[in-house]
């Protein structure tokens, strides 16, 4: 069993077990002590019968109505506790060729059940918009909202006479997860078919998706894999890829892992073009939870890796890797906080940004006690970003955009530890004002070739440790304390760890 993370910067390799504390982690990660999952037994064995060929998964309109939806609820709803539902691929002939496809509407798994998805085996979802609608018998006559649809964003809901105060519906998930104990395992894959044009219309979801951009209109999307008050929910080896919209939302949780997850989207570069890439497909965000690991998984994907929404602590993010995307994210909803973050052991290959801390004064709340120590960045334009100027772009303005509002970012207690950037990059941090200065340690920090004009610093109490960070810590109002004499400059220990997508 797996129960390490590597703290590689030294060339001393030293063991430290996944949610046990470390002298300089202190709180700062899961509570738990977390160890590789193992597959339960299986209650039920059920047999692909479609095929998928190497490229994007295509059937005839008329196929797309034979869902194994049904025969797939049906094994999850009477297999016992503590066992798994196996999709299978039958990779002898199958009607004359080999099956390794699922497809299928929303699934919603139960309690201490496992849905286990085999090597090979792909279970797709639907490409009709119709079979994610949430049923809507009270909406009438207020318009309902339909899923795989935009409208432009409403100033505000009215609230008509004896009905509900705003329209409901939407998209349910591919796969919900309401239920303690749950997990999704195996080496199979998951695919959302972001890139497919959805049946009664003339776009795909990601098209709908980027054509709303402009204008902030709503849309409606699904997301693949959606769990709420899902206590020791566990995903494990699984691939998940192309999702619409986010891949993985965690709320109201007391204990996940997502342990050697491979998220891709979009799978196959040619789906990328003007318009039909994959706009915001986080790819996992926990929220209002607490006892999170994330650990050995393989992310590259349309948005942020992943994103720690508002009210999340305890949290351990640790022997990662990440490749296309905005990085290693905390926000933009800070509201009422994030605390006790561990960030150790990570890559990041060309994403936009490396470490990132990000809100305004429209959605800001205290965030605290964040590690984040052993970290490689490559072709990272921006290795840095702790920002209060968040304006819901890619990456942060360096300048406070003046928004008004009074919930404001405050960011404290915060420690960047064994953080090498082997290519040039901006470095943000600030604080948003001399009542809100943002608190960091800076030990071993350095962003290779980094220019004067690349270093944006307002606002910050800095403690310099050990070698400090090879960048001028001068900007509006900050202050720099030393601890200990600064010693020299470690070399880059990173190339190595840059490896391609897994």
């Amino acid at each position: 069993m797996q129960r390490y993370s590597y703290f590689f910067w030294t060339g001393v390799v030293v063991l430290v077990g996944v949610g046990l504390c470390s002298s300089t982690a202190g709180l700062a990660q899961d509570t738990r002590t977390v160890t590789e999952p193992k597959i339960p037994p299986v209650c039920v064995k059920l047999e692909a019968q479609l095929q998928s060929s190497a490229g994007p998964f295509a059937l005839k309109e008329e196929e797309e109505n034979k869902l194994d939806t049904e025969r797939i609820q049906k094994a999850i709803d009477g297999c016992g506790a503590g066992k798994a539902v196996e999709l299978s691929g039958v990779f002898g002939p199958y009607k004359g060729q080999p099956a390794n496809a699922f497809l299928t509407g929303p699934l919603e798994l139960r309690e201490a059940v496992t849905l286990l998805i085999d090597k090979g085996v792909t279970l797709f979802g639907s490409r009709d918009p119709k079979v994610y609608e949430f049923p809507n018998p009270d909406a009438k006559p207020v318009d309902p909202i339909t899923c795989g649809t935009s409208r432009p964003r409403p100033t505000s809901f009215p609230v008509p006479t004896g009905q509900a105060p705003r329209p409901r519906g939407g998209c349910r998930s591919l796969i919900t997860v309401n239920v303690k104990n749950a997990a999704i395992m195996g080496e199979g894959a998951i695919d959302g078919r972001g890139y497919a044009k959805l049946i009664g219309h003339d776009y795909s979801w990601w098209q709908m998706a980027r054509k709303a951009q402009p204008n902030d209109d709503l849309y409606f999307s699904t997301r693949l894999i959606v769990a709420s008050n899902a206590d020791g929910f566990i995903l494990y080896k699984i691939h998940l890829l192309n999702s619409p919209n986010f891949h993985v939302s965690v709320n109201r949780t007391n204990g996940f892992t997502a342990w050697g997850v491979h998220l891709v989207t979009p799978v196959d570069k040619k789906l990328i073009g003007t318009d039909n890439d994959a706009r915001n497909t986080d790819g996992i965000d926990p929220g209002t939870s607490q006892n999170i690991t994330i650990t050995h998984s393989w992310i590259d994907n349309g948005d942020d890796n992943v994103a720690i929404k508002a009210g999340v602590t305890h949290m351990s993010v640790i022997d990662n890797h990440f490749y296309t995307g905005h990085g290693m994210s905390i926000g933009s909803e800070t509201v009422p906080g994030q605390s006790f973050l561990l960030v150790d052991g990570l890559v990041e290959d060309h994403t936009t940004s490396g470490i990132r801390i990000k809100s305004n004064v429209m959605r800001g709340g205290p965030v605290h006690d964040l590690v984040y120590k052993n970290i490689c960045m490559k072709d990272v334009p921006i290795p840095i970003a702790i920002s209060p100027y968040y304006t819901n772009q890619t990456v942060e303005p360096f300048e406070d955009p003046k928004y008004k509002g009074d919930r404001i970012p405050d960011y404290k207690a915060i420690t960047l530890e064994n953080i090498y950037s082997t290519t040039p990059g901006d470095v943000l941090i600030a604080g948003l004002n001399e009542e809100h200065r943002t608190g960091i340690t800076l030990e071993n920090v350095f962003v290779k070739g980094i220019a004067p004009s690349q270093v944006h610093l307002n606002y910050d109490d800095i403690t310099e440790k050990s070698s400090g960070a090879n960048f001028s810590l001068t900007g509006t109002s900050v202050k720099v304390t030393v601890e200990g004499k600064l010693q020299k400059p470690v070399a880059d220990t990173c190339s190595a760890k840059f490896v391609p997508m897994q």
